[in-house]
């Protein structure tokens, strides 16, 4: 990974420029898009419970300031969400990276890691304890920014998309298999027994 550039991704030959202004370096880019990027997501702490996706922030990002890149989202987004970590350490306002979830599986992903080591915590290898983490970085930052909270104060939440998911699974293994009552074989999904017809 080249450190000093802040990471693999765009190079200064990769960004489209704003109609009128030059071309900006991928440093440069990568400095509009963190700011940008704090900008977006104070705001979507500001709703509770609400999160954004990857490719949400990443388009909302490029269409606010006109710099556009053809560089695949992973091969980018990392650098400038990091940007957003560190900058908000430096506030002390809370992680609003947590709010940045995938939109296949509504998780915050392993780049959450660099949330926790720039808040001086040890990382965490269990998927769900990690999402689990992340709920209650969003929870404080719906809290520090303004979010119209219900009168309990509210609560930690998995994003949503994860949330069903989980809720499925934990359906599926709450729920007893039903078994046949002349042969006391497991019924398929389709309640009717297979052997007995």
């Amino acid at each position: 990974m080249d450190r000093e550039r802040g990471g693999v991704g765009m190079g200064p030959e990769e960004s489209e420029p704003v109609v009128g202004i030059a071309k900006p370096t991928g440093q440069k880019a990568r400095e509009a898009w963190g700011a940008e990027a704090y900008s977006i997501l104070v705001g979507v702490a500001q709703t509770y419970h609400a999160v954004i996706t990857y490719k949400e922030l990443a388009e909302e990002i490029q269409s606010r300031t006109g710099i556009r890149t053809r560089t695949l989202l992973h091969n980018w987004i990392g650098p400038v969400l990091g940007w957003v970590v560190r900058e908000a350490d430096r506030r002390g306002d809370p992680p609003l990276t947590a709010l940045v979830v995938h939109t296949g599986d509504g998780k915050v992903g392993s780049g959450y890691k660099e949330v926790l080591a720039v808040v001086g915590e040890p990382p965490v290898d269990d998927e769900l304890e990690r999402e689990h983490h992340a709920a209650d970085a969003r929870l404080a930052c719906y809290r520090h920014f303004g979010a119209t909270m219900p009168p309990d104060g509210g609560v930690a939440a998995l994003a949503p998309r994860l949330q069903a998911t989980v809720e499925r699974r934990r359906e599926r293994t709450d729920k007893p298999a039903q078994i046949c009552e002349r042969c006391f074989v497991q019924l398929p999904s389709t309640g009717l027994c297979d052997s007995c017809g």
